[in-house]
């Protein structure tokens, strides 16, 4: 991991990373793509890239929090980093689709809020 220090600031530096918005991660994924990854995956390539990167996530919290015990090859993964991953190919899907997630995000919450604003608090099971 000490390798990966001087690179993480040096992207903290350039991305300007501790404070990303959607918008600036949509931004900054694209460049990305172009200045190093030549061109996006097809969205069906990422679609496939997106479902094993959530399997990881789940690998990950099945064997930390659920009842299956790490293998060998399991001991070094780390969780943020695969969110990270699901969070990457997820931004790439969305700058391919034409999707603004600060927008989709916010009708989301929006639509959330109206629609269980009252749900969960009456739901005995939560209480």
């Amino acid at each position: 991991m000490t390798g990966l220090l001087p690179l993480l600031l040096i992207l903290k530096t350039e991305y300007n990373l501790s404070t990303m918005t959607l918008d600036e991660a949509q931004q900054q994924v694209d460049h990305w793509i172009k200045t190093y990854g030549v061109r996006y995956f097809s969205e069906l390539t990422n679609m496939t890239i997106l479902t094993e990167e959530v399997g990881e996530v789940a690998r990950i919290m099945a064997r930390t929090y659920g009842d299956q015990s790490f293998k060998k090859s399991d001991l070094d993964k780390n969780l943020g980093d695969e969110m990270a991953d699901v969070l990457w190919v997820l931004i790439c899907l969305a700058n391919q689709t034409g999707i603004n997630l600060t927008e989709a995000f916010e009708k989301n919450m929006a639509k959330k809020t109206e629609r269980d604003k009252e749900r969960h608090k009456e739901n005995p099971k939560l209480g």
